[in-house]
């Protein structure tokens, strides 16, 4: 990525690629210096259009006359739908007709433009992004709720003998075939929901484009499909099938052992519901509040994550995780399966802790205090993780020759997603072993605070860089920038830990510096709580301050 056209430097000017840019010529889409403009206009000045850089594309780019090729038309005749220049419409051909003025349309064309791309982003979008994981979620309990129901058929048929036995057996296929008809209607309605989303993605894409765009012919063509995507698709409802034992009857064995009751498959046509657009108007305070402050008695704390007021999970350079409640009580601790410090931990939505250790080069998940072993690597070692919103994780990981780093999105044990190249081919991350905090943004780009380099690397949901943040770039601070714990908040702020200045920076999501932190030490893991409220892991002193920066919601 160029330096110059980074998050936190200037527009340079596209001629001399030096001085800051003051205009855009709208015709040629260049940007310009002043002491440039004569030079750029100096081939044919009526043709181009320069505009201060602010207005930049918002000259209408209107089409020549097919007839007149020295002339623009500026006019769309109602009759047959031509566009006509001053001369086409004075002619005898048209000389009787309406006209509509291309400006005019185009107006109201881009107002409407911008609406459906506001509905489809934060409305539409969404709700189908909240159908598909909510079939999603079905699908992945579907064996974990068969499965009930086959153990209530086996410990009724271990009272049968060996009658029972085959009753059993057949019972058994019969609730395989029903829950494989089961998951067929939902996947399949998930299909149509994935496809829906294409056409909308597409759909968005375009209308993007639409909306840079200058093309009167282009823009007068646009057909809303608006009011096709608001349409919400039937909601499929299907129950599960029960099953109901009889009291033991040997001569009526089949009847007298129960019967499955099948599943109920039905369409509900307004079973879905449009999802309402978050609204935040939430400030960030001058002077930020601690609100609360606990001693962890670790001496080197590093990670910490939040899951309710009576479980924040935290780690040190020790094989022990402690879980805490808001007040600073220890509810727990937990060793981790290999007895050494675990790299990172982080709480699933279902309140399941994962921890990784790179020790044994192993991802673990802790469900009811039961340790599970999820993922066992080769070659690479897990340094920090996240899990997300949608029941993925993300997990960072460098090479045993510490010379190359990556991101991973896994689902359970499958690995679904690598990020590591730009693309040009080159790291998006530095080859070593330090600390790469992970977190994923709510609008799913994922944001790396990489150490090694001093920077927060973030990318889209589709591994694309978006931008880095090097620090602020006054040079305020006494030392250069070194992020080490990263969180983001409901507004899609971002929050990093600078370790060596003893602050905390936060930006927006597209990298623009925001505000400092000021009152903490050593920071190094972050996390937020239902209230957005900042939890601050500080590393030497072993205290987790809670810290109020937003006004109240």
């Amino acid at each position: 990525m160029d330096p110059r056209r980074s998050a936190q430097d200037v527009v340079r000017c596209d001629h001399c690629k030096e001085n800051i840019v003051q205009s855009y010529c709208d015709f040629c889409h260049v940007s310009l210096c002043k002491p440039c403009i004569g030079e750029h206009i100096s081939d044919e000045y009526d043709k181009h259009k320069i505009v201060p850089f602010k207005q930049r594309k918002s000259t209408l780019m209107f089409p020549t006359c097919n007839t007149h090729s020295k002339e623009t038309c500026k006019l769309q005749c109602k009759s047959c739908n031509m566009f006509l220049c001053v001369i086409c419409s004075v002619s005898h051909e048209h000389k009787d007709s309406d006209f509509i003025i291309l400006e005019d349309i185009c107006k109201t064309k881009k107002e409407g433009i911008e609406k459906d791309t506001e509905e489809i982003e934060r409305v539409i979008a969404p709700t189908y992004e909240e159908i598909r994981n909510d079939l999603i979620d079905q699908i992945a309990r579907l064996d974990g709720e068969y499965e009930k129901i086959t153990t209530i058929v086996s410990d009724e048929g271990e009272k049968w003998h060996t009658e029972v036995d085959r009753v059993v057996t057949k019972m058994k296929n019969e609730i395989s075939e029903i829950k494989e008809k089961h998951r067929d209607i939902l996947e399949k309605h998930l299909n149509e929901i994935k496809q829906t989303e294409a056409l909308i993605k597409g759909n968005l894409s375009a209308l993007r484009e639409l909306e840079e765009s200058n093309d009167v012919s282009i823009i007068v063509e646009y057909r809303p499909r608006i009011k096709e995507f608001r349409k919400l698709p039937a909601k499929v409802h299907v129950t599960l099938p029960s099953f109901s034992p009889k009291p033991i009857n040997g001569e009526q064995f089949y009847e007298m052992l129960g019967f499955l009751k099948p599943f109920v498959s039905t369409t509900d046509e307004n079973g879905y519901k449009i999802k309402s657009p978050e609204v935040s108007n939430r400030e960030l305070l001058d002077i930020p509040e601690i609100i609360n402050t606990f001693n962890t008695g670790y001496e080197l704390l590093r990670s910490i994550s939040f899951y309710n007021e009576e479980e924040i999970w935290t780690s040190a350079q020790t094989g022990d995780i402690k879980c805490f409640s808001t007040v600073g009580k220890c509810m727990k601790t937990i060793t981790t399966k290999s007895g050494k410090m675990p790299s990172d931990i982080a709480v699933t939505r279902d309140g399941d802790l994962l921890y990784c250790d790179f020790s044994v080069k192993t991802l673990n998940k802790i469900r009811d205090g039961k340790k599970e072993e999820i993922i066992k690597l080769q070659g690479w070692k897990p340094i920090n993780m996240r899990a997300t919103s949608t029941g993925d994780f993300l997990v960072s990981l460098y090479n045993n020759d510490k010379t190359q780093s990556k991101v991973v999105r896994y689902f359970g044990s499958m690995e679904k997603q690598t990020i590591q190249f730009d693309d040009g081919g080159k790291p998006l991350y530095s080859g070593n072993n330090l600390i790469k905090y992970i977190t994923e943004n709510r609008n799913h780009d994922i944001c790396v605070a990489d150490y090694g380099v001093g920077a927060v690397v973030v990318v889209n949901q589709d591994g694309k860089l978006r931008w880095r943040y090097t620090g602020h770039p006054s040079g305020a601070k006494k030392n250069p920038f070194k992020p080490h714990g990263i969180t983001i908040n409901g507004q899609s702020q971002i929050l990093t830990a600078d370790n060596r200045n003893h602050c905390i920076h936060i930006l927006d999501q597209n990298g623009q510096f925001l505000c400092y932190i000021e009152d903490v030490k050593k920071p190094y893991g972050l996390c937020v709580d239902n209230h957005d409220n900042l939890c601050v892991a500080e590393h030497l002193t072993g205290d987790v301050k809670v810290i109020r920066y937003l006004t109240y919601g």
